[in-house]
Protein backbone atom coordinates (compact mmCIF):
# COMPACT_ATOMS: atom_id res chain seq x y z
CA UNK A 1 0.00 0.00 0.00
CA UNK A 2 2.09 3.66 -1.05
CA UNK A 3 2.10 6.29 0.76
CA UNK A 4 -0.41 9.04 -0.32
CA UNK A 5 1.31 12.42 -0.96
CA UNK A 6 3.86 11.70 -3.52
CA UNK A 7 3.61 12.55 -6.86
CA UNK A 8 2.80 8.74 -7.77
CA UNK A 9 -0.22 8.81 -5.13
CA UNK A 10 -1.12 12.60 -4.09
CA UNK A 11 -3.30 13.30 -1.49
CA UNK A 12 -6.74 14.11 -3.21
CA UNK A 13 -9.12 16.46 -1.59
CA UNK A 14 -12.42 18.36 -2.10
CA UNK A 15 -12.92 21.48 -0.37
CA UNK A 16 -16.57 21.92 -0.80
CA UNK A 17 -17.62 25.79 -0.76
CA UNK A 18 -15.40 28.74 -1.93
CA UNK A 19 -14.78 31.36 1.17
CA UNK A 20 -12.28 32.25 3.13
CA UNK A 21 -12.32 29.15 4.99
CA UNK A 22 -12.06 27.11 2.25
CA UNK A 23 -9.40 28.99 0.37
CA UNK A 24 -7.13 28.98 3.78
CA UNK A 25 -7.45 25.70 3.68
CA UNK A 26 -6.55 24.93 0.31
CA UNK A 27 -3.46 27.23 1.27
CA UNK A 28 -2.50 25.41 3.72
CA UNK A 29 -2.42 22.11 2.32
CA UNK A 30 -0.66 23.57 -0.39
CA UNK A 31 2.05 24.26 2.04
CA UNK A 32 2.11 21.16 3.61
CA UNK A 33 5.32 19.88 1.83
CA UNK A 34 3.45 16.97 0.47
CA UNK A 35 1.78 16.17 -3.06
CA UNK A 36 -1.39 17.22 -2.73
CA UNK A 37 -4.43 17.59 -5.69
CA UNK A 38 -7.31 20.18 -4.68
CA UNK A 39 -10.49 20.03 -6.29
CA UNK A 40 -12.84 22.85 -4.92
CA UNK A 41 -16.47 22.83 -5.41
CA UNK A 42 -18.88 25.71 -4.97
CA UNK A 43 -22.45 25.69 -5.61
CA UNK A 44 -22.84 29.14 -7.74
CA UNK A 45 -20.28 30.23 -10.60
CA UNK A 46 -18.41 32.93 -8.67
CA UNK A 47 -16.20 31.66 -5.35
CA UNK A 48 -15.28 33.81 -2.71
CA UNK A 49 -18.17 33.38 -0.43
CA UNK A 50 -19.32 35.87 2.17
CA UNK A 51 -16.01 38.25 0.85
CA UNK A 52 -17.58 38.71 -2.30
CA UNK A 53 -21.87 38.79 -1.09
CA UNK A 54 -21.27 39.67 2.52
CA UNK A 55 -19.03 42.60 2.99
CA UNK A 56 -20.45 46.12 2.57
CA UNK A 57 -20.08 47.56 -0.97
CA UNK A 58 -18.64 50.64 0.97
CA UNK A 59 -15.60 48.61 2.61
CA UNK A 60 -13.81 47.71 -0.12
CA UNK A 61 -10.41 47.46 1.48
CA UNK A 62 -12.25 43.82 3.34
CA UNK A 63 -12.59 42.70 -0.18
CA UNK A 64 -8.88 42.88 -0.88
CA UNK A 65 -8.40 39.60 0.76
CA UNK A 66 -9.44 38.08 -2.99
CA UNK A 67 -6.21 38.81 -3.96
CA UNK A 68 -4.70 36.32 -1.71
CA UNK A 69 -7.57 33.67 -3.22
CA UNK A 70 -6.55 34.57 -6.55
CA UNK A 71 -3.27 33.54 -6.13
CA UNK A 72 -3.99 30.48 -4.42
CA UNK A 73 -6.14 29.36 -7.30
CA UNK A 74 -3.73 29.75 -9.71
CA UNK A 75 -1.58 27.54 -7.45
CA UNK A 76 -0.03 24.18 -9.35
CA UNK A 77 -2.67 21.33 -7.95
CA UNK A 78 -5.42 23.94 -7.64
CA UNK A 79 -8.67 23.17 -9.38
CA UNK A 80 -11.84 25.41 -9.46
CA UNK A 81 -15.55 23.46 -10.22
CA UNK A 82 -18.10 26.16 -10.24
CA UNK A 83 -22.28 26.09 -10.82
CA UNK A 84 -22.07 22.48 -9.10
CA UNK A 85 -24.33 21.44 -5.69
CA UNK A 86 -23.42 18.70 -3.68
CA UNK A 87 -25.69 16.84 -1.98
CA UNK A 88 -27.88 17.51 -5.15
CA UNK A 89 -25.75 17.35 -8.52
CA UNK A 90 -22.78 15.10 -6.85
CA UNK A 91 -23.52 13.31 -3.97
CA UNK A 92 -20.69 13.44 -0.56
CA UNK A 93 -20.71 9.63 -0.75
CA UNK A 94 -19.54 10.00 -4.53
CA UNK A 95 -17.08 12.65 -3.70
CA UNK A 96 -15.94 10.06 -0.84
CA UNK A 97 -15.21 7.31 -3.84
CA UNK A 98 -13.27 10.06 -5.58
CA UNK A 99 -11.09 12.02 -3.19
CA UNK A 100 -9.15 10.90 -0.16
CA UNK A 101 -10.70 13.45 2.43
CA UNK A 102 -13.62 16.04 1.90
CA UNK A 103 -13.31 19.79 4.09
CA UNK A 104 -16.94 21.42 4.36
CA UNK A 105 -16.49 24.95 4.27
CA UNK A 106 -19.75 25.94 3.25
CA UNK A 107 -20.39 28.41 6.30
CA UNK A 108 -23.70 29.64 7.42
CA UNK A 109 -26.24 30.21 5.37
CA UNK A 110 -29.86 31.03 7.25
CA UNK A 111 -30.22 33.25 10.07
CA UNK A 112 -31.27 32.76 13.36
CA UNK A 113 -35.29 32.93 13.81
CA UNK A 114 -36.46 35.52 16.93
CA UNK A 115 -39.54 32.94 17.47
CA UNK A 116 -41.87 36.01 17.64
CA UNK A 117 -45.36 36.36 16.75
CA UNK A 118 -45.73 38.34 13.93
CA UNK A 119 -42.18 38.07 12.89
CA UNK A 120 -43.01 36.55 9.36
CA UNK A 121 -45.25 39.46 8.23
CA UNK A 122 -44.06 40.67 4.84
CA UNK A 123 -41.77 43.63 5.71
CA UNK A 124 -40.15 41.34 8.63
CA UNK A 125 -36.38 40.25 7.04
CA UNK A 126 -33.48 38.83 7.84
CA UNK A 127 -30.58 40.38 7.89
CA UNK A 128 -28.76 37.83 5.41
CA UNK A 129 -31.52 38.42 2.90
CA UNK A 130 -31.14 42.36 2.47
CA UNK A 131 -27.32 42.01 2.78
CA UNK A 132 -27.61 39.66 -0.16
CA UNK A 133 -29.96 41.98 -1.91
CA UNK A 134 -27.23 44.71 -2.01
CA UNK A 135 -24.56 42.81 -2.68
CA UNK A 136 -25.75 41.15 -6.07
CA UNK A 137 -26.18 38.00 -4.54
CA UNK A 138 -27.99 35.53 -6.84
CA UNK A 139 -30.09 33.83 -4.45
CA UNK A 140 -31.55 37.48 -3.45
CA UNK A 141 -31.39 39.31 -6.48
CA UNK A 142 -35.31 39.24 -6.62
CA UNK A 143 -36.03 40.32 -3.13
CA UNK A 144 -38.47 43.58 -2.31
CA UNK A 145 -38.09 45.60 0.21
CA UNK A 146 -40.72 48.35 0.91
CA UNK A 147 -38.51 51.36 1.87
CA UNK A 148 -41.86 53.75 1.38
CA UNK A 149 -41.80 54.27 5.72
CA UNK A 150 -40.30 56.55 8.04
CA UNK A 151 -39.27 54.12 10.17
CA UNK A 152 -36.73 50.80 10.51
CA UNK A 153 -35.74 48.67 13.04
CA UNK A 154 -32.85 46.54 13.13
CA UNK A 155 -32.95 44.12 15.84
CA UNK A 156 -29.07 43.20 17.01
CA UNK A 157 -25.93 44.93 17.62
CA UNK A 158 -22.82 43.74 16.12
CA UNK A 159 -21.59 44.87 13.04
CA UNK A 160 -23.53 42.89 10.27
CA UNK A 161 -26.58 44.88 12.00
CA UNK A 162 -23.85 47.88 11.49
CA UNK A 163 -24.04 47.59 7.91
CA UNK A 164 -27.30 47.14 7.29
CA UNK A 165 -28.16 50.39 9.18
CA UNK A 166 -25.26 52.53 7.29
CA UNK A 167 -26.62 51.38 4.14
CA UNK A 168 -30.06 52.37 4.65
CA UNK A 169 -29.30 55.82 5.92
CA UNK A 170 -26.75 56.41 3.34
CA UNK A 171 -27.15 58.44 0.21
CA UNK A 172 -26.98 58.05 -3.25
CA UNK A 173 -23.87 59.93 -3.57
CA UNK A 174 -22.29 57.82 -0.87
CA UNK A 175 -22.90 54.88 -2.58
CA UNK A 176 -22.63 55.16 -6.00
CA UNK A 177 -18.93 54.93 -6.78
CA UNK A 178 -18.67 51.64 -4.68
CA UNK A 179 -20.01 47.85 -5.93
CA UNK A 180 -23.43 47.93 -4.71
CA UNK A 181 -25.66 46.39 -7.28
CA UNK A 182 -27.68 48.42 -9.88
CA UNK A 183 -31.10 47.26 -8.54
CA UNK A 184 -30.09 48.37 -5.00
CA UNK A 185 -28.89 51.66 -5.51
CA UNK A 186 -31.80 51.97 -7.22
CA UNK A 187 -34.27 51.39 -4.84
CA UNK A 188 -32.45 52.99 -2.13
CA UNK A 189 -32.35 56.47 -4.36
CA UNK A 190 -36.09 56.71 -3.50
CA UNK A 191 -36.25 55.43 0.17
CA UNK A 192 -38.38 57.73 2.67
CA UNK A 193 -37.01 56.05 5.44
CA UNK A 194 -35.34 59.11 8.28
CA UNK A 195 -35.46 57.05 11.42
CA UNK A 196 -33.29 53.61 12.12
CA UNK A 197 -33.37 51.99 15.63
CA UNK A 198 -30.59 49.44 16.31
CA UNK A 199 -31.87 47.65 19.06
CA UNK A 200 -29.85 45.49 21.48
CA UNK A 201 -31.37 43.66 24.41
CA UNK A 202 -28.10 43.89 26.40
CA UNK A 203 -26.44 47.06 27.62
CA UNK A 204 -23.84 49.49 25.77
CA UNK A 205 -21.31 47.27 27.50
CA UNK A 206 -21.60 44.70 25.63
CA UNK A 207 -22.89 45.42 22.50
CA UNK A 208 -20.64 43.58 19.65
CA UNK A 209 -20.06 46.70 17.13
CA UNK A 210 -16.25 47.30 15.91
CA UNK A 211 -15.53 51.02 17.36
CA UNK A 212 -14.40 51.21 13.56
CA UNK A 213 -17.81 50.41 12.20
CA UNK A 214 -19.47 52.24 14.96
CA UNK A 215 -17.36 55.48 13.97
CA UNK A 216 -18.37 55.48 10.79
CA UNK A 217 -21.81 57.04 11.65
CA UNK A 218 -20.57 59.99 12.63
CA UNK A 219 -19.42 61.05 9.05
CA UNK A 220 -22.57 60.56 7.28
CA UNK A 221 -23.77 62.96 4.73
CA UNK A 222 -27.78 63.17 5.74
CA UNK A 223 -28.02 61.16 9.03
CA UNK A 224 -27.11 61.55 12.47
CA UNK A 225 -26.45 58.87 15.67
CA UNK A 226 -28.06 59.53 18.56
CA UNK A 227 -28.44 58.00 21.83
CA UNK A 228 -30.91 59.06 24.94
CA UNK A 229 -27.92 60.05 27.52
CA UNK A 230 -30.38 57.50 30.39
CA UNK A 231 -29.57 54.39 28.07
CA UNK A 232 -25.82 54.75 28.65
CA UNK A 233 -26.34 54.30 32.85
CA UNK A 234 -24.73 51.51 33.67
CA UNK A 235 -25.17 48.70 36.39
CA UNK A 236 -21.39 47.95 38.66
CA UNK A 237 -21.00 44.68 36.67
CA UNK A 238 -20.91 46.64 33.18
CA UNK A 239 -18.54 49.23 34.79
CA UNK A 240 -16.00 47.00 35.83
CA UNK A 241 -16.45 45.20 32.13
CA UNK A 242 -15.41 49.04 30.88
CA UNK A 243 -12.85 48.97 33.23
CA UNK A 244 -11.02 45.76 32.02
CA UNK A 245 -7.39 46.31 30.48
CA UNK A 246 -8.79 43.68 28.22
CA UNK A 247 -11.88 45.46 26.77
CA UNK A 248 -10.36 48.23 24.68
CA UNK A 249 -12.83 47.39 22.42
CA UNK A 250 -15.78 47.78 24.58
CA UNK A 251 -14.34 51.18 25.93
CA UNK A 252 -13.85 52.89 22.56
CA UNK A 253 -17.45 51.88 21.41
CA UNK A 254 -18.37 53.54 24.85
CA UNK A 255 -16.80 56.87 24.65
CA UNK A 256 -18.11 56.91 21.00
CA UNK A 257 -21.87 56.14 22.10
CA UNK A 258 -21.46 59.14 24.89
CA UNK A 259 -20.20 61.35 21.43
CA UNK A 260 -24.14 60.47 20.39
CA UNK A 261 -25.57 61.56 23.04
CA UNK A 262 -25.09 65.11 21.66
CA UNK A 263 -26.22 65.45 18.77
CA UNK A 264 -29.64 66.05 19.16
CA UNK A 265 -29.63 69.01 17.37
CA UNK A 266 -28.02 68.49 14.42
CA UNK A 267 -29.44 69.97 11.16
CA UNK A 268 -29.32 66.24 9.32
CA UNK A 269 -32.81 64.86 8.10
CA UNK A 270 -32.69 61.71 9.64
CA UNK A 271 -31.22 60.00 12.70
CA UNK A 272 -29.70 56.62 13.59
CA UNK A 273 -31.03 55.59 17.13
CA UNK A 274 -29.27 53.27 19.43
CA UNK A 275 -31.39 51.71 22.09
CA UNK A 276 -30.38 49.20 24.78
CA UNK A 277 -31.39 46.68 26.76
CA UNK A 278 -34.81 45.98 25.13
CA UNK A 279 -35.99 42.59 23.29
CA UNK A 280 -38.43 42.06 20.70
CA UNK A 281 -41.67 40.36 21.95
CA UNK A 282 -43.80 40.69 18.95
CA UNK A 283 -44.41 42.00 15.88
CA UNK A 284 -47.82 43.85 14.97
CA UNK A 285 -49.55 44.77 11.63
CA UNK A 286 -52.84 44.15 9.88
CA UNK A 287 -51.46 42.74 6.76
CA UNK A 288 -47.53 44.05 7.07
CA UNK A 289 -45.39 45.39 9.66
CA UNK A 290 -46.66 48.25 11.47
CA UNK A 291 -45.24 47.99 14.77
CA UNK A 292 -42.76 46.60 16.73
CA UNK A 293 -43.28 45.52 20.94
CA UNK A 294 -39.70 45.25 22.93
CA UNK A 295 -39.58 44.42 26.19
CA UNK A 296 -37.52 46.56 28.89
CA UNK A 297 -34.57 44.14 29.53
CA UNK A 298 -32.19 44.36 33.10
CA UNK A 299 -28.62 42.83 33.09
CA UNK A 300 -28.15 39.53 35.93
CA UNK A 301 -24.78 37.55 36.81
CA UNK A 302 -21.41 38.41 36.99
CA UNK A 303 -19.33 40.89 34.79
CA UNK A 304 -18.18 39.23 31.32
CA UNK A 305 -21.42 36.72 32.18
CA UNK A 306 -24.35 38.99 32.16
CA UNK A 307 -27.47 37.70 30.31
CA UNK A 308 -30.90 40.11 29.55
CA UNK A 309 -33.94 38.97 31.77
CA UNK A 310 -37.04 40.64 30.51
CA UNK A 311 -38.84 42.88 33.33
CA UNK A 312 -42.23 42.77 32.02
CA UNK A 313 -42.14 46.18 30.77
CA UNK A 314 -43.03 47.05 27.30
CA UNK A 315 -42.54 50.23 24.50
CA UNK A 316 -44.36 49.47 21.39
CA UNK A 317 -42.85 51.19 18.49
CA UNK A 318 -43.84 52.49 14.95
CA UNK A 319 -42.27 50.64 12.26
CA UNK A 320 -42.49 50.10 8.20
CA UNK A 321 -39.54 47.62 7.91
CA UNK A 322 -38.04 45.12 10.36
CA UNK A 323 -34.87 43.34 10.25
CA UNK A 324 -33.35 40.75 12.55
CA UNK A 325 -29.45 40.43 12.85
CA UNK A 326 -29.35 38.01 15.76
CA UNK A 327 -26.65 35.44 14.02
CA UNK A 328 -26.56 32.79 11.43
CA UNK A 329 -26.17 29.06 11.50
CA UNK A 330 -25.48 26.30 9.31
CA UNK A 331 -28.07 24.50 7.11
CA UNK A 332 -27.92 20.11 6.66
CA UNK A 333 -26.11 18.51 3.88
CA UNK A 334 -27.01 15.15 2.76
CA UNK A 335 -24.69 12.75 4.01
CA UNK A 336 -22.82 15.02 6.76
CA UNK A 337 -24.29 14.47 10.20
CA UNK A 338 -26.26 17.89 11.71
CA UNK A 339 -25.93 19.66 14.89
CA UNK A 340 -29.16 21.67 14.82
CA UNK A 341 -29.42 22.84 18.00
CA UNK A 342 -25.77 24.75 17.19
CA UNK A 343 -26.18 24.94 13.41
CA UNK A 344 -23.24 23.30 12.77
CA UNK A 345 -21.20 19.95 11.47
CA UNK A 346 -19.95 17.91 14.47
CA UNK A 347 -16.66 18.20 14.82
CA UNK A 348 -13.47 17.42 17.25
CA UNK A 349 -10.75 19.65 16.05
CA UNK A 350 -12.21 19.80 11.98
CA UNK A 351 -13.03 16.20 12.46
CA UNK A 352 -16.42 15.72 11.31
CA UNK A 353 -17.82 13.32 14.03
CA UNK A 354 -20.99 10.82 14.17
CA UNK A 355 -23.97 10.75 17.23
CA UNK A 356 -21.35 8.91 19.65
CA UNK A 357 -18.33 11.69 19.05
CA UNK A 358 -17.01 9.53 16.79
CA UNK A 359 -14.75 10.68 14.08
CA UNK A 360 -16.24 9.73 10.94
CA UNK A 361 -13.36 8.71 8.25
CA UNK A 362 -12.84 11.51 5.30
CA UNK A 363 -15.25 14.03 6.31
CA UNK A 364 -13.73 17.03 7.71
CA UNK A 365 -15.07 20.65 8.22
CA UNK A 366 -13.50 24.63 8.77
CA UNK A 367 -14.95 27.84 9.09
CA UNK A 368 -18.69 28.92 10.37
CA UNK A 369 -19.93 25.43 9.83
CA UNK A 370 -17.23 24.07 11.90
CA UNK A 371 -16.90 26.87 14.99
CA UNK A 372 -20.26 28.48 14.30
CA UNK A 373 -20.52 32.39 12.80
CA UNK A 374 -18.04 34.07 15.12
CA UNK A 375 -14.83 35.88 14.23
CA UNK A 376 -13.54 38.23 11.08
CA UNK A 377 -12.09 37.01 8.02
CA UNK A 378 -8.68 36.27 8.92
CA UNK A 379 -10.08 34.18 12.06
CA UNK A 380 -10.66 31.48 9.50
CA UNK A 381 -6.85 31.12 8.44
CA UNK A 382 -6.28 29.31 12.21
CA UNK A 383 -9.42 27.71 12.14
CA UNK A 384 -8.36 26.28 8.66
CA UNK A 385 -4.67 25.31 9.78
CA UNK A 386 -6.42 23.51 12.62
CA UNK A 387 -8.61 21.09 9.89
CA UNK A 388 -5.90 20.48 7.81
CA UNK A 389 -3.41 19.66 10.63
CA UNK A 390 -6.26 16.65 11.53
CA UNK A 391 -5.91 15.58 7.66
CA UNK A 392 -2.07 15.35 8.04
CA UNK A 393 -2.37 13.65 11.15
CA UNK A 394 -4.79 11.16 9.53
CA UNK A 395 -3.03 10.62 6.33
CA UNK A 396 -2.40 6.74 7.04
CA UNK A 397 -6.22 6.57 7.66
CA UNK A 398 -6.65 8.34 4.38
CA UNK A 399 -4.14 6.09 2.72
CA UNK A 400 -6.02 3.23 0.84
CA UNK A 401 -4.93 0.18 -1.98
CA UNK A 402 -7.13 1.82 -4.62
CA UNK A 403 -6.52 5.04 -6.93
CA UNK A 404 -8.60 8.06 -6.34
CA UNK A 405 -9.69 9.55 -9.76
CA UNK A 406 -10.17 13.22 -8.22
CA UNK A 407 -11.33 15.96 -10.91
CA UNK A 408 -11.62 13.14 -13.24
CA UNK A 409 -14.16 10.91 -11.14
CA UNK A 410 -16.29 14.29 -10.54
CA UNK A 411 -16.50 15.61 -14.44
CA UNK A 412 -17.50 11.97 -15.34
CA UNK A 413 -20.53 11.75 -12.33
CA UNK A 414 -21.40 15.60 -13.63
CA UNK A 415 -21.16 14.37 -17.67
CA UNK A 416 -22.89 11.43 -16.85
CA UNK A 417 -25.90 13.61 -15.06
CA UNK A 418 -25.64 16.53 -17.46
CA UNK A 419 -24.53 18.87 -15.34
CA UNK A 420 -22.82 22.29 -16.42
CA UNK A 421 -19.74 23.08 -14.63
CA UNK A 422 -17.19 25.80 -15.11
CA UNK A 423 -13.46 26.54 -13.95
CA UNK A 424 -11.37 29.06 -12.70
CA UNK A 425 -10.84 30.29 -15.90
CA UNK A 426 -14.43 30.48 -16.76
CA UNK A 427 -14.93 32.56 -13.71
CA UNK A 428 -12.78 34.88 -14.67
CA UNK A 429 -14.27 35.50 -18.04
CA UNK A 430 -17.16 36.48 -15.88
CA UNK A 431 -15.07 38.89 -13.62
CA UNK A 432 -13.58 40.81 -16.08
CA UNK A 433 -17.05 41.53 -17.52
CA UNK A 434 -18.16 42.81 -14.61
CA UNK A 435 -15.09 45.18 -13.96
CA UNK A 436 -15.78 46.32 -17.97
CA UNK A 437 -19.48 47.10 -16.68
CA UNK A 438 -18.38 48.97 -13.95
CA UNK A 439 -15.86 51.13 -15.36
CA UNK A 440 -18.44 52.31 -17.92
CA UNK A 441 -20.58 53.70 -14.58
CA UNK A 442 -17.44 54.52 -12.47
CA UNK A 443 -18.17 51.44 -10.25
CA UNK A 444 -15.43 48.75 -9.40
CA UNK A 445 -17.69 46.43 -10.89
CA UNK A 446 -21.16 45.91 -11.77
CA UNK A 447 -21.81 42.46 -10.54
CA UNK A 448 -24.16 40.06 -12.84
CA UNK A 449 -27.03 39.02 -10.25
CA UNK A 450 -28.44 35.92 -12.15
CA UNK A 451 -26.42 32.91 -13.01
CA UNK A 452 -27.94 32.76 -16.23
CA UNK A 453 -26.17 36.18 -16.78
CA UNK A 454 -23.03 34.58 -15.60
CA UNK A 455 -22.79 31.76 -18.07
CA UNK A 456 -24.70 33.57 -21.05
CA UNK A 457 -20.82 35.57 -20.64
CA UNK A 458 -19.24 32.57 -21.88
CA UNK A 459 -21.49 31.14 -23.99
Amino acid sequence: MAQIGTDIHPLRVAIVGSGPSGFYAAEALMKSGIVVHLDMLERLPNPYGLVRSGVAPDHPKLKQAIQVFDKIAQSSGFNFIGNVTVGRDIMVAELCQTHHAIIFTCGAESDRKLGIPGEDLPGSYTATEFVGWYNGHVDYRDRVFDLSHETAVIIGQGNVAADVSRILAKDTAELKGTDIAAHALDALSSSRIKKIVIVGRRGPAQAKFSSKELKEFGHLNRCVPHIDPEELVLNPESETELADINNAGSQKNFELFKQFTETAGSAKPSRCIFSFLKSPVEIRGNGKVESIVLEKNRLTGESFQQSARGTGETVELPAGIVFRSIGYRGRPLPGVPFAESQGVFPNTLGRITDQNDNPIPQLYTAGWIKRGPTGIIGTNRACSVETVAAILNDINLLTTTERKSGSEGIYRILKEKKIRHIGFADWKKIDQKEIDLGKAQGKPREKLTSVAEMLKVLD
